[in-house]
C-alpha cells in the first residue's frame, strides 16, 4: 500500500493522457499558456501509461480516472481505454462532453460506466464567454446520452461569484427527476486563471441560495469523498459541494496524480513533481520514485494554502495552470 507520513492510504489515481482540450475554459487554460502543450515526444505513449497504471495497480490502487485536459481528443485514446480496461480496477472519465457521442461504443465496451462531465452554466451565452467556444447544445445532449445508456453521470461547476451563481438553483433542479449528481466546485488558484479570494463562493453561501428555492437533506458522503453532499426533497439525483477552499478535506486524501508529460504529482496543489516517465524510459526503477513522492506529501493543500485561502497571494504560487495538471 502507498501510504504517505500521515497515515493515509491512497488507491486512487488520476491520469492525464493529454494537456490538449477542444474548450478554453478560463480557469483551466490561461489565455498566454506560459509553454504551450507538450510535443507527442513529451506525452507518455499508450504503452508507457499502461506500464506505470499497472506498476500502481501492484501497489493497491484500486481507482483509475482518465482526465485531460480533454482526454478524448487524444488520437490514441480508443487504445488507453482499451488497455486500461484490461487492469482490475474501476476506470472511471472525466471529460468536457463535446465528444462523447463520438466514444460512447468505447466507453460501454471497456467498461467506463461513471462519467464526470465539466458544465459551468446552462446559459449558452455564459457557457460561451467561459469555454470561448460554442459547445453547449452538444454537450447537454451528450449528458442525456449518457444517462440513456444508464452511466452513472456527475456535472462539475466551478462556482464563480458574478459568473454563475445565478444559476445554481438551475442546477440543483436538474436533480429532481434526473439521477445527475451536481458537484458545485469551489473555485481554486493556479497559475494564470484569474483566481482571486473575492470570486469564491464557499459553501455555506451556495447552501443560502439554494436554500432560497428548495428543501434539501443531508446525505452520507461516501469514503474519501471531495464533496458534501446533499438531496432535494423526493429528488432522483443529488448536489454536492466540494469544499477545497474553505473546508479542505486533506486528512482524508487517498489521491494521487500522473500527468500527461509522467510527472507523479502527490498533491493537486503540490509544487514538488517527480519525473517517472524519464526513468522508465532509462530503465531505471519506478517504484521507488513512487514511493519517495507519496512519503514526501504534505498534510495539507501541498504545503502552499495551508494557512487558509483568504490569504493566498496569486503570484506567489508555485504549480502549473491546470490543464498542464490534469483534471
Amino acid at each position: 500500500m502507498l501510504i504517505d507520513s500521515y497515515g493515509r492510504a491512497h488507491d486512487y489515481l488520476r491520469i492525464s493522457i493529454t494537456d490538449k482540450c477542444n474548450l478554453r475554459c478560463s480557469y483551466c487554460i490561461p489565455y498566454d499558456l506560459p509553454h504551450g502543450f507538450y510535443a507527442n515526444s513529451q506525452r507518455l505513449t499508450p504503452e508507457e501509461i499502461y506500464t506505470i497504471a499497472k506498476v500502481f495497480v501492484g501497489l493497491g490502487v484500486k481507482k483509475i480516472r482518465i482526465t485531460g485536459g480533454e482526454p478524448l481528443v487524444r488520437k490514441e485514446c480508443r487504445r488507453i481505454l482499451q488497455i486500461l480496461s484490461e487492469l482490475p480496477v474501476e476506470i472511471v472519465l472525466s471529460s468536457n462532453g463535446v465528444l462523447i457521442d463520438e466514444f460512447l461504443d468505447d466507453l460501454i465496451k471497456h467498461r467506463i460506466s461513471s462519467v464526470n462531465i465539466s458544465l459551468d452554466s446552462l446559459k449558452e451565452e455564459t457557457f460561451n464567454a467561459i469555454t470561448r467556444r460554442n459547445q453547449q447544445k452538444r454537450v447537454l445532449a451528450n449528458i442525456n446520452l449518457l444517462l440513456k445508456h444508464n452511466f452513472h453521470v456527475k456535472i462539475n461547476t466551478v462556482a464563480m461569484r458574478g459568473v454563475n451563481d445565478h444559476e445554481f438553483v438551475d442546477f440543483v433542479a436538474m436533480t429532481q427527476n434526473s439521477p445527475l449528481d451536481i458537484r458545485f466546485i469551489e473555485y481554486m488558484p493556479f497559475i494564470g486563471n484569474g483566481w482571486s479570494k473575492e470570486k469564491v463562493i464557499t459553501k455555506n453561501e451556495i447552501l443560502d441560495i439554494i436554500s432560497d428555492s428548495f428543501s434539501y437533506d443531508k446525505i452520507e458522503d461516501a469514503a474519501h469523498s471531495t464533496s458534501k453532499n446533499f438531496r432535494v426533497k423526493n429528488g432522483s439525483g443529488t448536489f454536492g459541494i466540494i469544499t477545497t477552499m474553505s473546508e479542505p478535506f486533506c486528512g482524508d486524501c487517498n489521491r494521487l496524480r500522473l500527468t500527461a508529460d509522467g510527472k507523479i504529482k502527490n498533491c493537486l496543489f503540490g509544487k514538488e513533481e517527480i519525473d517517472l516517465m524519464t526513468a522508465l524510459r532509462n530503465g531505471e526503477d519506478i517504484i521507488s520514485l513512487i514511493y519517495q513522492s507519496v512519503k514526501n506529501k504534505y498534510a495539507v493543500m501541498g504545503g502552499q494554502f495551508d494557512k487558509g485561502y483568504q490569504l493566498i497571494e496569486t503570484e506567489d504560487i508555485v504549480n502549473r495552470s491546470m490543464i498542464g495538471i490534469g483534471g
